[in-house]
């Protein structure tokens, strides 16, 4: 149950809510990035991970060997989750050690001792963890949000119901028992993980006199198993993050870098029998209230106050097999309170792209994704209401949604550049996804999507599949047609027809990795539902990689250098695009990166080719459990797209977050673009972010979000009037109370000031919500 959910200004999507993202994988410093890594490939080996617990005793229980499948105890008595593990329950489960170092080391001997046990009910897989520490002064551990980044040491488990090495449920938890779940995919080139994916599980966790203890409980309703009155196997691993200067990453298995397959390597986990998914019901209703304030120019330039507005909506979620769910929303908040990070979008000639934050949407993302990103639901900008089922059974897997949206928006890609258009009519959207498993690793699928208005429509239907050729080599293809109908004012041609595809191979081993791709995109096609904002485009792409692993004592820890070329084309054989890059990287002591990119570019643009040279460094690290710091900087050629010329850039910028104790954090990042002609000042854009949360408790916070912009702008170096510049500043306080990721409650104030100069910006809007 959602009681409020607040909007900020600018969190729901427009129709300018786009990014670049053009096929040549350009050097791209427009976009800004987070400092805080992500999740590597190989720390993806440790979401596998196991759970500590105290005064877990000793006697009776046999440690389970490398190889050996776990068996999970069953159990009648009661098991309360909250962090002491001295339920009766525990006495017999047998102990699994998590004896081997994944990363950076490879399969060494664990640098310290965790334990886990496994036990179930009718109701519920209860997972305990018992982690040591030598220096139980430095075990990194604070109160967040759900989902943090993984910097705290943390246990975990991974558990793969069907056994079928495709998908895979994550549940981690830090030693306060703040959650991280995460739903992987390994169905992809990129295997990827879904941090939006949240599952309603208890945890609860404390710290020890030789290390810390955490207890989960999984219940059988938040996943999805094969239904059988056998016993079952599933895929399962367990993780434990220790993160001191370097991260260390550890797990109940070996895994070989040889593979590019994680889930395959899976250990079992066996005992299981006779549980039910619940046939679950669940109604979300919401209430979102709220007041918009804004100034209005033809009222002497002061603020009106706005009209309070309260909307109800209800959302429902039906079990309707044990591995089909349905979802339904009528008048659904669809916003969310977390705004879009500003990104730098002067310019640029392709749509920007903003990742899906809205439940609706993000719950069983997975099964629409395809190699071509056909489905980006932020195309549905304000749905009036919303149905998808999604499910798998047996080797089938399947997903629909359906969508009223009351404004119909829409890109209109081409080689050279991205458009936008829209109508004030209101537009239905559905997509339709169906996968089959294939043997052991591959699969097959089927898409079609619809966008359907009294004016216009977009039909797109097509074919993909993952092979598997070995434990290293994959292929991924995907064929698709489409057929678009444009309004009078929007295009005068009306109709437009045409094709897209693509073909990639790739190799992954342990020292080396290569591969190639192509993609052809016809100057007809569209695919309105989803994000390819660049048609007319034959591309070529190609890449070999050679790694380097440390030992897991030595300074670095891995590193390598990347080589790629890529070539593209238009329909009638012009070329259009060229790109040569060496990208070397290093990972080493304090967490630290450091990632050189020099790349050699050749572009067309407005009939003229431009050769640019552009270098780029990131680098960043963690010296001490509290600090965290990253920069970018980027220096090249660049074109000024507003005039068809050649420009030089500097970009970049540094960013820091510290943690003061357990419960506060501060968040500093700015990012500057700063683009010359003929040695002079075309443009300089500047902006600052900054965040500072107090986490109350792990279920409560209170956050406050800065967004600065400026802008200046040298009226003489342009070919047409600009202004010289604007100063802009958005501000969110938001209070967060989160009973469980379904029963939520907000209450916030968001508002922008605008102006010439930072002196004279004026509040432009502010809203209230709660």
């Amino acid at each position: 149950m959602i009681l409020g959910l607040g909007a900020t200004a600018g969190a729901v999507p427009d129709q300018e809510d786009r990014v670049p993202m053009p096929e040549m994988h350009h050097i791209q410093p427009r976009s800004r990035r987070s400092g805080v890594p992500i999740l590597p490939l190989a720390g993806v080996l440790c979401l596998l991970a196991p759970f500590p617990g105290p005064h877990l005793p000793d006697a009776g229980a046999a440690s389970s060997r490398p190889g050996d499948a776990v068996r999970a105890l069953r159990t009648d008595a009661p098991i309360r989750v909250d962090g002491f593990l001295d339920d009766p329950a525990w006495r017999d489960a047998p102990v699994l050690s998590l004896d081997y170092e994944v990363m950076p080391g490879e399969n060494v001997p664990a640098p310290v001792r965790t334990e886990c046990r496994i036990v179930y009910d009718e109701q519920a897989l209860y997972v305990a963890f018992r982690a040591y520490d030598p220096r139980p002064e430095e075990i990194r551990a604070r109160l967040t949000d759900r989902d943090p980044q993984p910097t705290d040491d943390q246990v975990g488990v991974t558990l793969v119901p069907f056994d079928d090495a495709r998908r895979g449920f994550m549940f981690i938890a830090n030693p306060f028992g703040v959650q991280t779940d995460i739903f992987r995919n390994d169905l992809s080139e990129e295997q990827t993980e879904d941090v939006t994916w949240d599952a309603i599980w208890a945890s609860a966790g404390r710290l020890t006199d030789d290390g810390y203890v955490v207890e989960i409980g999984i219940p059988f309703a938040a996943i999805r198993f094969p239904r059988t009155e056998e016993e079952q196997t599933w895929g399962f691993a367990a993780y434990r993050n220790y993160p001191r200067s370097v991260r260390h990453q550890l797990s109940s298995i070996p895994f070989d870098r040889g593979r590019n397959c994680l889930l395959c390597q899976f250990g079992k986990l066996t005992g299981i029998r006779g549980i039910r998914p619940g046939r679950n019901l669940e109604l979300d209703p919401t209430f979102t209230a709220r007041r918009h304030d804004r100034r209005d120019p033809l009222a002497g330039g002061e603020i009106g106050a706005g009209p309070a507005k309260g909307d109800l909506g209800l959302s429902v979620r039906w079990a309707v097999t044990p591995n089909l769910s349905a979802n339904a929303a009528v008048n659904p908040d669809f916003s969310q309170v977390e705004a879009d990070v500003q990104q730098l979008d002067i310019n640029t000639r392709f749509a920007l792209f903003y990742p899906e934050r809205r439940p609706f949407f993000q719950e069983g993302a997975d099964f629409f994704t395809t190699p071509i990103n056909a489905v980006y639901t932020r195309t549905v900008a304000d749905p009036l209401w919303g149905l998808k089922v999604s499910g798998k059974d047996g080797n089938h897997a399947v997903g629909v949604f359906v969508t009223r949206d009351e404004r119909t928006n829409f890109t209109i890609p081409s080689n050279q550049r991205t458009e936008f258009a829209g109508i004030e009519e209101e537009v239905t959207g559905a997509v339709i996804r169906y996968r089959q498993d294939v043997g052991s690793a591959s699969a097959i699928g089927m898409l079609a999507t619809l966008r359907e208005g009294r004016r216009y429509h977009n039909r797109l239907v097509g074919l993909d599949g993952w092979l598997r050729l070995t434990g290293s080599e994959t292929v991924r293809w995907q064929a698709l047609g489409s057929q678009t109908l444009y309004p009078d004012p929007v295009a005068t041609e009306g109709k437009f027809e045409g094709f897209g595809g693509m073909i990639a191979y790739r190799h992954e081993s342990r020292s080396w990795i290569w591969g190639a791709a192509y993609r052809d995109f016809d100057p007809g096609f569209r695919a309105d539902a989803g994000y390819v904002p660049r048609v007319d485009l034959r591309e070529i792409e190609a890449q070999v990689e050679r790694r380097f692993w440390g030992t897991g004592r030595s300074w670095l820890t891995d590193g390598g250098v990347e080589i790629g070329y890529a070539r593209a084309e238009s329909h009638d054989g012009l070329r259009t695009d060229q790109v040569a890059r060496i990208q070397p990287y290093m990972n080493g002591a304090w967490q630290s990166y450091f990632r050189p990119i020099y790349q050699w570019t050749e572009e067309r643009y407005a009939g003229r080719i431009y050769r640019l040279n552009q270098g780029l460094l990131r680098a960043g690290a963690r010296p001490s459990r509290s600090f965290n710091f990253w920069g970018v900087a980027a220096h090249g050629d660049v074109i000024d797209y507003a005039n068809a010329r050649p420009a030089i850039h500097w970009w970049g910028g540094p960013g820091f977050a510290y943690d003061f104790g357990r419960h506060f954090q501060l968040v500093i990042d700015h990012t500057f673009e700063d683009v010359a002609v003929e040695g002079k000042r075309l443009y300089l854009v500047n902006l600052l972010y900054g965040r500072i949360v107090y986490q109350l408790t792990a279920r409560t916070f209170v956050r406050t979000i800065l967004q600065y912009e400026g802008i200046d702008l040298s009226p003489r170096m342009f070919t047409f009037p600009v202004p010289e510049g604007e100063r802009s500043l958005a501000s969110q306080l938001l209070f967060s109370y989160k009973l469980n990721p379904q029963t939520v409650f907000y209450l916030g104030h968001a508002d922008r000031r605008r102006g010439e100069s930072a002196r004279r910006m004026r509040l432009q809007d502010r809203t209230f919500f709660v």
